[in-house]
């Protein structure tokens, strides 16, 4: 048996034809994946952003009650470690640079083999030195959005568009497989950072939404959203809105180069072939750009999943139970036979053999999702419910951790003062392991990264809302029935329960 598990970082759902898109980007390959297997239509994030669902993913348990951004814990098993044990071969081709950054450790280590393509966003790859050291890398005047002079740099070096690193990851793992077509007992990760912001792409992409979309724009380079309200006029966020949906169509494209060995080397009959992705985005929606600082709202946590499973003569087109991305963790193991009893501690993800089958058509009543230190949140498919820390001080809240890192940066100097060393407790636990870890107060963390900050209630993030998940999609209209609310605070407490929360969440949220 084998697997390829297709991850394209920020897929946002409501541009993909198969979940009926008002405005679908062209993605013929997702669709062929989609028209051999199951559509899920209501999977889940669990935590984010990038690391944190990553970390759901390759664990099966959820991130976002313990911790913010952070590397693989030493007691965590994950999914290569696991198939190891059934001498699977893991092989990882990816271009998400951050796995190579301080906060992203080992979650690459345990792959039998692996491959970074390097080249994204701020990796400085490609940055000359000045005459005076470090080139000055300043906003040039006049530009919105984010700025990355690495990203020009190497950018601007490249010939033709199978240069940039998402092509090549996809090129190359379709080497990869092209080359061991014939072998067996294998899972084949394939991670593109796009459609992931700066989205830079080739004009030809975004040459085939411009016209359809009433794109004009016509200024200073705009393709790369801070993560903050929208700043962008309403024909710079069309352009934006474009320039999105072209990504998304080159990703597939190259995605394409994977599904032709398949199809080459009549691999489908052996070959489980899973397409998702770690969150989505918002682009204008709730006058929002990008993620992590907003509300937990559909456009980012109610994301994309296709499964084609092998062993199943007749698939269901579609499932509409609920799913999560911590699921991705049992069914990958089961299906390579992994005993289960190795686990040193409880997962929550559920395999989705049984959906698959037609066996049942649902694993579970609802799901929590959200980012750390903000509001927690729950869906049970027919509502969404947003609850808010309890006061504006945020507290109590704590991140615990074994290895003490965080995007970009330690939980040491620069992000821990001093004289707060002392505030640290080391030899705390979690309730599911009693592997020590520190725990630090979340009042002496400096984040250094303001769209993820968790010091104070964000007052993006200070109410308390029930949606309902029909008639109002959009999350616009918050319902006020008081019964339901406190039905909905009941189902979330249980839920939280069922995940083994750190204590202190319950207080922090007031419940």
């Amino acid at each position: 048996m084998k697997a390829i598990f297709i991850l394209a970082d920020s897929t946002n759902r409501r541009f993909l034809n198969l979940y009926g898109s008002k405005s679908p980007a062209l993605t013929p390959n997702i669709d062929r994946i989609a028209a051999r297997g199951t559509v899920f239509e209501n999977h889940w994030c669990g935590s984010a952003p990038c690391m944190p669902a990553r970390r759901d993913i390759m664990t099966g348990r959820l991130n976002f009650l313990e911790k913010p951004w952070g590397g693989i814990e030493p007691f965590d098993q994950t999914l290569p470690a696991l198939l190891k044990t059934r001498n699977v071969y893991t092989r990882m081709v990816t271009d998400h640079y951050l796995y190579f950054h301080v906060g992203g450790e080992n979650y690459w280590n345990d792959f039998t083999s692996w491959e970074m393509i390097r080249g994204q966003e701020f990796d400085s790859l490609n940055m000359p030195a000045g005459p005076n050291g470090i080139l000055d890398c300043a906003r040039p005047d006049g530009y919105k959005g984010i700025y990355s002079r690495e990203h020009d740099e190497t950018y601007g070096a490249f010939r033709s568009e199978e240069e940039y690193p998402s092509p090549m990851t996809m090129k190359n793992a379709a080497a990869w497989l092209e080359k061991n077509a014939d072998a067996d007992n294998f899972m084949l990760w394939v991670e593109g950072f796009d459609p992931h912001e700066p989205f830079d792409v080739p004009q030809k992409y975004i040459d085939l939404y411009r016209e359809e979309a009433g794109d004009t724009y016509e200024g200073q380079p705009c393709y790369w959203p801070e993560y903050r309200k929208n700043i962008f006029t309403d024909e710079e966020t069309r352009h934006l809105n474009v320039r999105y949906k072209a990504l998304l169509t080159m990703t597939d494209h190259y995605i394409g180069k994977i599904l032709d060995v398949l199809d080459r080397h009549d691999m489908w009959k052996d070959t489980m072939v899973i397409f998702t992705t770690d969150h989505g985005y918002m682009l204008g929606e709730h006058d929002y750009m990008a993620k992590n600082y907003m509300p937990a709202y559909n456009e980012v946590f109610h994301i994309p999943l296709v499964v084609w499973d092998p062993r199943v003569q007749n698939q269901p087109a579609r499932v509409s139970g609920l799913t999560q991305n911590i699921d991705m963790f049992p069914t990958l193991l089961n299906y390579f036979g992994v005993d289960m009893g190795q686990l040193h501690y409880p997962i929550h993800g559920r395999d989705l053999a049984p959906l698959l089958s037609g066996q049942r058509a649902s694993l579970r009543d609802g799901v929590i999702y959200g980012y750390f230190g903000k509001s927690v949140n729950y869906t049970d498919g027919k509502r969404t419910y947003f609850r808010a820390a309890a006061t504006p001080e945020n507290r109590p809240l704590n991140v615990y951790t074994a290895i003490p890192t965080t995007l970009r940066q330690y939980y040491g100097v620069g992000c821990i003062a001093p004289e707060d060393y002392c505030k640290i407790r080391p030899g705390a636990s979690l309730p599911y392991t009693n592997y020590p870890v520190y725990s630090f107060p979340a009042d002496i963390i400096d984040f250094k990264n303001p769209s993820q900050e968790y010091s104070q209630r964000a007052e993006q993030n200070s109410e308390t809302c029930l949606f309902d998940q029909e008639t109002d999609y959009e999350q616009e209209h918050p319902l006020q029935d008081p019964a339901l609310l406190a039905e909905y605070e009941g189902k979330l407490k249980a839920c939280m329960e069922a995940h083994q929360a750190p204590a202190e969440q319950y207080e922090r949220l007031g419940l």
